[in-house]
């Protein structure tokens, strides 16, 4: 049975006292909640140390934002998977739209994330997703599927049981713009098709697909209520405790 999962992108946000408090208020808030889904907390790199220690003694598991394609070796400013394996990290979020945009990433540099990631017992948390001019032009199906297929269909059945899929239509992230309900579980369940045709529905049906894109604590019980979204890949709204946990409680 596939889990519901909340996951908090800090993205380049919070010193360290802040991000010291806000990780601490969230174990504490959390330590108070009967039943919660997942939770996975992904802060920037220099606080992952913080967040890790924390959530060994908490209800909720740490993650990187992103990996290095390399080993080790001469790479500066570089982060491997095995450095974040040693670190207990537990998730990583490959393939974010703000990764491709910004540093150019292609499908194939995230399939070789994903490789190294589970290579070192970490679970990827994959993103895909098209942009607004992809939508207008009615061709995001097609720009989901190619990410899927050329960044995942290469993995074996137990090692897509160990992914996590995000989907995040773009042109609503960090807009206030949000996929509609039905546009939301629309993809998700085109995503699930592709898993199922690709590995049978009995997989499919065991893989948790998150949506991401201002999911906040307003809009986060309907969009959760969908029968294939199995929970956000949260930006803005983690930073806030208060607001972090009212999604959380959205199941």
């Amino acid at each position: 049975m596939r889990k519901n999962i909340v996951a908090g992108n800090w993205k380049m946000n919070l010193d360290f006292e802040q991000a010291d408090d806000l990780v601490n208020e969230l174990a504490e808030k959390l330590e108070e909640l009967d039943i919660v889904p997942d939770v996975i907390i992904c802060p920037p790199f220099l606080y992952l140390e913080l967040t890790s220690d924390i959530a060994q003694e908490s209800n909720f598991f740490a993650g990187a934002q992103n990996v290095s394609m390399f080993d080790n070796g001469a790479y500066t400013g570089e982060v491997s998977a095995q450095m974040l394996g040693s670190m207990n990290m537990d998730y990583c979020i490959v393939g974010h739209s703000e990764r491709r945009k910004y540093f150019n990433e292609s499908n194939e540099d995230i399939k070789i994330k994903v490789e190294k990631l589970l290579a070192n017992a970490i679970r990827p948390i994959f993103c895909c997703g098209e942009v607004l001019e992809e939508r207008e032009k009615n061709i995001h199906f097609d720009v989901v599927k190619k990410q899927v297929e050329e960044s995942l269909f290469h993995l074996t059945e137990k090692e897509i049981l160990n992914v996590v899929i995000a989907y995040e239509p773009v042109w609503a992230i960090g807009t206030g713009k949000t996929a509609t309900s039905e546009q939301a579980q629309e993809m998700h369940a085109y995503i699930r098709s592709l898993l199922a045709s690709k590995y049978g529905k009995d997989v499919a049906e065991n893989i948790s697909i998150l949506y991401g894109g201002s999911c906040n604590a307003k809009n986060a019980k309907e969009l959760f209520a969908n029968n294939d979204v199995d929970g956000g890949l949260i930006g803005g709204a983690s930073l806030k405790a208060e607001d972090f946990i009212a999604i959380i409680k959205s199941f």
